[in-house]
């Protein structure tokens, strides 16, 4: 008998997962699972309502006896990364993610499955529906946008939320009680260029990187894979440079926030020269697949001929943009020295686009140090105006102060001790956490984020271990009935 989502327990948080896998929920495009997040709240007799910029709020009163806790806020984001693999064809505007249960854990056929942040979400939603839990007043805070710039948490009023606690199920670790996160800071090279006519001598080629392991910036960026925009780059810049090659288009990666997996281009080489320019190339693409077989197994790179396109980016900036590519780091800068294994300071080139006279590179650069990240967007902003580009920097967001002596960390991580008989791993993440821009609106909280194990977020190989929700949904519990009185 195959399983399915519905087969799994806990029912009710499997259950509440499901609604919202049937939801479209893309970042920016979150008013069919807002409207799903309200409706089930009434259906469920739950008190909700969402904010005037978006954010859905639900209160649930106090169980019986509980009355005098410290009131909790669960909080989660609604919306998902929005990736698939090439020959997946899913809308992610109207279609529902179809989940696949393979052994012990839980994935997604060819898409980003939205485990980050639906089971923190499901796990918030079964707390309000769940009558035998117990717990003082609870509030459930699911924000919008989170994954591309935390606008629905910089929106949050403050004076709305009434608790003292609040529990970010933000995390993807069930063993890790996170307390700090890394500030981030988006950039966006333009380098402005002329098209011109396609000369006659010339033949078109496509090339495809695929099958690259991509992966979450901040989370997977200090496994030193391979950046599909950069292997690319690397063996198109001699094709240009030795064989007068030109490149007519280039699309890589697909948001600022995942490792980029899959790169194409579109190059014109002089007929005469074709077979010495491919041979080259090929032999770059295998020493780079040799270079990244631990980390991209499944690296694979194809060239096929290509309808002669009408017009190409002149020579000069595509080769300056493609040697900024080439030469901006997209990787681990500085691992923190207060937390061994933590990385301290990185930068992910994600995003690469040509349209009307305009090749852009967007990146997301981060530190849990205000000035390290600073002086990276300074190096980022040197390399690319030296290019040719002109850059900008927006989105930036301060980082969460880890604060290790707080209460509720040492609430937890007993409760945790009782339960499963081990400590669990108290550290802070390389990945953004709403906490930084909530923090700031609510000073007065402690703050601290937990949540179940889910592998490779914001790529197409995202799942989740299915036993690890379990455990998080009975120590949950678990942490909701031991919240201290005021």
């Amino acid at each position: 008998m195959n399983m399915t989502i519905k087969d799994l327990k806990p029912a009710i948080v499997w259950n509440n997962f499901y609604g919202l896998t049937r939801c479209p929920r893309p970042s920016k495009h979150e008013e069919i699972v807002r409207k799903h997040l309200l409706d089930w709240a009434k259906e469920h007799k739950v008190e909700a309502f969402a904010d005037e910029t978006g954010n859905v709020i639900m209160r649930v009163p106090a169980t019986k006896g509980y009355e005098n806790r410290k009131g909790v806020i669960l909080q989660g984001h609604m919306d998902m990364v929005p990736q698939k693999t090439a020959d997946t064809k899913h809308d992610f505007l109207k279609d529902p993610i179809e989940t696949v249960v393979e052994g012990e854990w839980l994935t997604a056929n060819g898409t980003t499955l939205g485990a980050d942040n639906g089971l923190g979400v499901a796990l918030a939603m079964s707390v309000a529906e769940d009558k035998t839990v117990k717990h003082g007043p609870i509030e459930i805070l699911v924000t919008y946008d989170e994954e591309t710039g935390m606008s629905g948490a910089e929106a949050l009023k403050p004076g709305i939320l009434k608790g003292d606690i609040l529990l970010n199920l933000d995390s993807e670790d069930e063993l890790e009680l996170c307390i700090g996160c890394a500030g981030g800071l988006d950039a966006v090279a333009d380098f402005k260029y002329k098209s011109l006519k396609s000369p006659a001598g010339y033949k078109a080629f496509n090339f495809d990187v695929k099958g690259l392991a991509g992966g979450h910036s901040g989370m997977d960026i200090s496994l030193y894979r391979a950046n599909a925009n950069k292997v690319l780059v690397r063996a198109l810049i001699p094709l240009v440079e030795k064989y007068g090659a030109k490149l007519a288009d280039f699309t890589g990666g697909s948001l600022r926030n995942a490792i980029p997996f899959e790169a194409s281009a579109v190059v014109l080489i002089p007929s005469e020269k074709v077979n010495p320019a491919l041979k080259a190339a090929r032999k770059i693409f295998s020493n780079l697949k040799k270079k990244y077989k631990e980390t991209d197994p499944g690296m694979s790179v194809t060239i096929e001929r290509q309808v002669k396109p009408v017009r190409y980016i002149e020579d000069a900036v595509a080769l300056n943009a493609m040697k900024a590519i080439a030469a901006c780091p997209s990787n681990v800068i500085r691992m923190s020295q207060s937390m061994p294994g933590l990385t301290e300071t990185s930068i992910n080139l994600a995003v690469v686009r040509c349209s009307r006279g305009h090749l852009t590179v967007a990146s997301l650069l981060r530190s849990a140090i205000n000035e390290s990240k600073e002086d990276l967007a300074l190096r980022v902003k040197y390399i690319f105006e030296f290019a040719g580009a002109k850059i900008k920097f927006f989105g930036g967001y301060p980082g969460w102060t880890p604060k290790p002596d707080l209460a509720i960390n040492t609430l937890l991580n007993e409760t945790h001790k009782k339960m499963f008989g081990t400590p669990m791993n108290v550290l802070a993440t390389h990945g953004g956490l709403e906490c930084a821009l909530l923090g700031d609106k609510y000073p007065n909280w402690e703050m601290v984020s937990i949540g179940p194990t889910v592998m490779y977020p914001h790529s197409p190989d995202e799942r989740t271990f299915i036993p690890s929700v379990e455990r998080t949904w009975e120590f949950l519990k678990a942490v909701l009935e031991a919240i201290p009185e005021k």
